[in-house]
């Protein structure tokens, strides 16, 4: 993964503690256990009946906690392209009883861009449900929730609510920034006035390469995480000096520092550096790879933690070999690998193609190590 620099900060620091006791004005008009599916007449619509969704509970504490999340699939049908609900709700299945510690939908795994605001709430609203019937009421769900408005990214909050997500994933803005108040005034501000009025708090996704190469400085970061909703990190840039900054600094401002529940949760967005990150203080990864080996990402750091280095070390490199995989292929190849090796997956949303052959039969190569030995544990 190609370094980034940590770019100079706006003045002022990060000086005051954490202060949880947040409650979002509004928020208690929203919505709660059920949720109407629009678009009934879209040509995209989803095999999705308007059942109620309110397998109690749907909405409880669900705190974050470390260990290994999961960025979840957008799985569709076949010819239609609908939404594929049996296959999420399988997958979602799947995952949690391997062991992981939550889920998060609406991320680029999750082809969030692909999806209409309905699409995206029966897809988390789905996810919910699935876990809830299956004995996972307790797992969080973190919901994607980023868009280039204020406005509308405080919608996919409420909506990602609605919908029984318990987190939102926020990137920041980018299409206009070269219009943007100096010193990321601007972004400091936007995340800000979503943290104000969503209804869940707040986790910052830091990935350079979504947004037009913008890298928020660890400065910026623990300045936004003073904000009372505003509760973890997922670093997708690589830099384990900017996490090792963050990770320290907010343990060391926590007004109850407890390894177990930390008040600010500091996430490597790749499993290709889950020793690393453990190392620099984060407290684990949310990552596309656990879609295909969830165990092997675990036990990844489940060993790091017991002091068996060598042996969690040599797990790292299969899982980092099996990620590289994952990262040149992206979405499309990791559906190819989770349709080879797991017997679904299927394709993604036009416009993205259709692997060949060729490609499918590579990516199965690439994975073929990572699954034996998830296939082992």
């Amino acid at each position: 993964m190609s370094p980034h620099n940590d770019a100079p900060s706006p003045t002022g620091s990060f000086t005051t503690g954490f202060n949880r006791s947040f409650r979002p004005s509004g928020s208690e008009t929203l919505l709660t256990g059920h949720l109407s599916v629009g678009e009934p007449h879209s040509p995209l619509s989803c095999s999705y009946s308007s059942t109620s969704l309110d397998s109690s509970p749907f909405h409880m504490a669900r705190p974050l906690v470390p260990g290994v999340y999961v960025p979840t699939m957008c799985f569709f049908e076949e010819g239609t392209e609908d939404v594929d609900t049996a296959t999420i709700a399988h997958h979602a299945v799947r995952l949690a009883r391997a062991g992981v510690t939550g889920l998060a939908t609406q991320g680029s795994n999750g082809e969030a861009v692909h999806l209409t605001h309905s699409e995206r709430q029966l897809v988390t609203a789905t996810t919910r449900k699935a876990l809830n019937e299956s004995g996972f009421s307790h797992m969080p769900i973190i919901v994607g929730c980023g868009s280039q408005s204020t406005r509308e990214t405080i919608q996919y909050c409420r909506e990602g609510w609605e919908a029984g997500g318990d987190y939102a994933l926020v990137l920041p803005p980018s299409y206009y920034a070269p219009l943007f108040a100096p010193s990321s005034e601007t972004i400091t501000e936007f995340f800000r006035a979503v943290a104000d009025a969503s209804p869940i708090p707040i986790i910052i996704y830091n990935y350079p390469g979504a947004v037009n190469g913008m890298d928020l400085s660890s400065d910026i970061i623990l300045g936004l995480a003073e904000h009372p909703n505003i509760v973890g990190v997922k670093l997708t840039c690589g830099n384990t000096g900017k996490l090792n900054r963050v990770a320290a600094a907010a343990r060391k401002l926590s007004k109850k520092h407890d390894p177990n529940h930390p008040e600010f949760l500091v996430l490597a967005g790749s499993a290709d550096f889950s020793i690393q990150s453990l190392v620099a203080g984060g407290h684990g990864i949310l990552a596309g790879l656990a879609n295909i080996a969830p165990k092997a990402c675990i036990q990844t750091i489940e060993l790091y933690k017991q002091g068996k280095v060598a042996e969690s070390q040599a797990m790292q490199e299969i899982v980092s070999q099996g990620d590289w995989t994952a990262i040149q292929g992206g979405v499309v190849g990791v559906k190819a690998g989770l349709q080879s090796w797991m017997g679904y997956g299927g394709v993604g949303r036009s416009p993205l193609p259709r692997p060949s052959p060729d490609q499918a039969r590579r990516w199965k190569d690439g994975f073929r190590e990572l699954v034996m030995l998830e296939k082992s544990l």
